[in-house]
C-alpha cells in the first residue's frame, strides 16, 4: 500500500505554511511601509474634514452678524445682500473627500469660499462708519468668534496642505510608488489647497480706532 496525504491533510499543511509565511513577512512588510499609503490618505482626508468644519463654523456665524449689522446699518443693503448671497453659494458648493483628486472640484470650492471671505471683509470695513454698532455687545461677541474662526481656518488649511504633500510624496517616491501600484492601484494624488496670494491671512476683524 502506498502512502499518500489525504486532501484534508494537504489543505491543513498548506494553511500552516501560509500562516507561518505571514508571521515571518508581517514585520518585513510593516517595516517597508506597506501601510503608509492608506494611512497618509486617511490623514489627508481627516485634515480636509477639519477645513470644512471651520468653513462651516464661519458660515454659521454670518447670519447673526448680518442681522446685527442690519439693526444699526440697514442702509448698507448692497453689502449685506452680497454677504448673504456669497454665503449661500459657499454652503452649496460642497466637496467630498473622494473628490480631492479632482482639480476642478477643489477649485470651485476654493473660489466660493474666497468670494465669501471677500464679501465678509467688505462688510467689516463698512462697520467702521457706525460707532454704536462697534460697541454693541452682541457684535463684539461675534467679532471675537469670527476672529477665532478665521485663525482656525488658516491652521486647518495649513494642516491639510502638509497632509496632502506627505501623501502625494509617498505615491511618487519609492517604495511607496511600487506599493501603491501593487496594493492600492486606485490611490491617486490629491489636490493641494492653493490659496491665492494673501488668502491665508485672516481678514482684519479689529474694530477699534
Amino acid at each position: 500500500m502506498s502512502l499518500s496525504l489525504a486532501p484534508s491533510g494537504v489543505s491543513r499543511f498548506a494553511r500552516w505554511r501560509l500562516a507561518l509565511a505571514l508571521l515571518v513577512l508581517a514585520p518585513l512588510l510593516s517595516a517597508c511601509g506597506v501601510n503608509n499609503v492608506p494611512t497618509l490618505e486617511e490623514r489627508a482626508k481627516a485634515s480636509w474634514g477639519e477645513v470644512q468644519n471651520q468653513y462651516q463654523r464661519r458660515a454659521d456665524l454670518i447670519p447673526n452678524l448680518v442681522e446685527t449689522v442690519k439693526g444699526y446699518a440697514a442702509q448698507e443693503r448692497d453689502v449685506l445682500v452680497a454677504v448673504t448671497e456669497a454665503r449661500a453659494k459657499a454652503t452649496q458648493t460642497t466637496i467630498t473627500a473622494d473628490q480631492l483628486t479632482d482639480p476642478a472640484a477643489v477649485q470651485r470650492f476654493q473660489t466660493a469660499q474666497e468670494e465669501l471671505g471677500g464679501a465678509l471683509s467688505r462688510l467689516l470695513v463698512t462697520v467702521e462708519r457706525y460707532p454704536d454698532l462697534k460697541s454693541n455687545a452682541n457684535f463684539l461677541a461675534l467679532q471675537s468668534q469670527l476672529e477665532g474662526t478665521e485663525n482656525r481656518i488658516a491652521v486647518a488649511r495649513r494642516d491639510y496642505i502638509e497632509a496632502v504633500q506627505a501623501y502625494n510624496t509617498e505615491l511618487r517616491t519609492i517604495p511607496g510608488r511600487w506599493i501603491a501600484g501593487i496594493l492600492y492601484p486606485d490611490s491617486k494624488p490629491m489636490q493641494v489647497f492653493e490659496a491665492n496670494t494673501g488668502a491665508a491671512t485672516p481678514p482684519p476683524v479689529s474694530f477699534n480706532r
